[in-house]
């Protein structure tokens, strides 16, 4: 996501400008296609960092409808033909402009809805603090309409820049320290006896399913297992399902009796 806004950055600076070696119809056209693909990322963002199913059908189909064709339809193929980018802003940005309003409202409901039974965690607030962030952009598509000037553009939509890349920093140093955290716990309660670490040699199974393992040992769900190493709830059952298929187990139980008794 921080690539994609420096990106439109960039290219919203330097484009358009007569002394660059491109033409200026083509500036134009990357220009406004980094703002629009910005735009049609957040829905995806939201979709697969934070597991919003309700956003699926807007990832995968209303983006590319809604977002993307326009811009291909409006700012490639009509500008091309006539050159006349006031009109193609002023018509191409009708479309978006009502899906982004649509978008925002349905990413805000799929938030509580994921978080109606605990709105105290610090995930809600993390989801709904990324929200606010991105909200600013719908003044993308009315700017295009009322025709404001590009640096009253810039401002307010690069306003949820500061908050992003914050709560990208925050995100990465808590993930970190809550890693080493675990790496610290794990070791300790990892059986000092030879014997289970041959056993898991011997089972050819890999580190994180040795880590598995001894989260599973300490009585841990596979929500909280994949809470703690970070990890799709899917993805702990496929190394669950593998590591019952390696040590011949059928449950839980067997696998603690053959690896640790």
């Amino acid at each position: 996501m921080l690539i994609l806004l420096l990106f439109y950055n960039i290219t919203g600076g330097l484009f358009p400008d007569p002394k660059i070696k491109i033409p200026i119809s083509v500036q134009e056209m990357v220009a406004y296609g980094s703002g629009f693909l910005m735009a049609s990322y957040f829905p995806f963002y939201f979709y697969k960092a934070f597991d919003l199913q309700t956003l699926r059908w807007h990832a995968l189909f209303g983006v590319p409808l809604f977002l993307i064709g326009p811009y291909i339809i409006f700012f490639v193929l009509v500008y091309a033909i006539n050159g006349n980018l006031n009109f193609d802003i002023k018509y191409g940005m009708i479309a978006p402009l009502i899906y982004a309003i649509v978008l925002l409202y349905v990413m805000y409901q799929a938030i509580r809805r994921k978080h109606i039974s605990d709105r105290t965690n610090h995930k809600y607030f993390e989801e709904i603090s990324m929200y606010c962030a991105i909200t600013p952009w719908i003044s993308l598509a009315l700017f295009g309409i009322v025709e404001t000037n590009q640096l009253v553009e810039v401002l307010c939509t690069n306003t949820g820049i500061i908050c992003i890349t914050v709560l990208f920093i925050f995100r990465s140093i808590k993930n970190a320290r809550a890693e080493y955290e675990r790496l610290v716990s794990i070791e300790s309660f990892k059986p000092k006896n030879e014997l289970f670490e041959e056993l898991c040699r011997f089972y050819k199974l890999t580190n994180r399913e040795i880590e598995i393992v001894l989260l599973i040992r300490q009585g841990c769900t596979y929500r909280q297992i994949s809470e703690k190493l970070f990890i799709a709830s899917k993805t702990v059952e496929n190394h669950i399902q593998n590591i019952y298929e390696k040590t011949n187990v059928k449950n839980k139980v067997s696998l603690l009796h053959k690896l640790f008794n």
